[in-house]
């Protein structure tokens, strides 16, 4: 299972907070992370195991381990297989630079997962979101010409959703459903370059007890 939360559940920058709010996601007890922005991806053994580890990818064949990132503009993959195994990955572009989407991958087939298919949240599209040509540079030598668009004005521009994209094939997972909602545009959803909104809505992906 997979839900995402729009601001009207309220903010989970602190993860800690909002127990209810988190029950009425996923009635489990969450791993969340403490995402900075790289590849490191944590297995978790348990229900809660993991909780605020310096990770931006969760993955587990745990019964009832709910797995959360925590998103503004950022890209929240979910991930899930047909042998039970799930995950969730934090895609910002430095960690798609670093290959957190892969790593993610490997780490579920790792766990028995042959096939992984994906789910990509809300997050900032390329028509708001202005990118230096050096860091477009980066982007584009790891995961292709597709990442490179243009923004209203006619700036460079990252297209992140592209970008998963890119890093999907790559993994060789299966996108099977990406949001249409641009964090920048959404009224419903939080987004750090639109209004330098600090909050954070909540993607979480578990599997549920037989």
């Amino acid at each position: 299972m997979v839900r995402s939360a729009s601001r009207f559940a309220g903010d989970f920058s602190d993860p800690r907070a909002l127990p209810e709010a988190r029950s009425a996601l996923a009635p489990f007890e969450w791993t969340w992370l403490g995402q900075v922005h790289g590849s490191e991806v944590v297995v978790v053994g348990q229900p809660g195991a993991c909780r605020g580890a310096a990770a931006d990818a969760a993955v587990t064949r745990c019964a009832g381990a709910a797995l959360a990132v925590l998103t503004a503009d950022c890209a929240p993959v979910a991930l899930s297989s047909e042998e039970g195994v799930v995950g969730v990955a934090h895609a910002g572009w430095r960690g798609l630079v670093r290959g957190v989407v892969e790593a993610a991958v490997a780490s579920m087939e790792a766990l028995g997962a042959r096939r992984v298919f994906a789910a990509v949240g809300p997050c900032i599209w390329p028509h708001a979101y202005a990118f230096s040509a050096s860091d477009l540079d980066a982007v584009a030598d790891r995961l292709g010409p597709s990442v490179r668009a243009t923004t209203e004005d006619g700036q460079p521009a990252l297209d992140l959703p592209a970008a998963v994209g890119a890093a999907l094939e790559r993994a060789g997972a299966y996108l099977v459903a990406s949001s249409q909602t641009c964090t920048h545009c959404s009224p419903a959803h939080f987004s750090w370059r639109a209004r330098a909104e600090r909050g954070r809505q909540a993607t979480v992906v578990w599997r549920s007890p037989a």
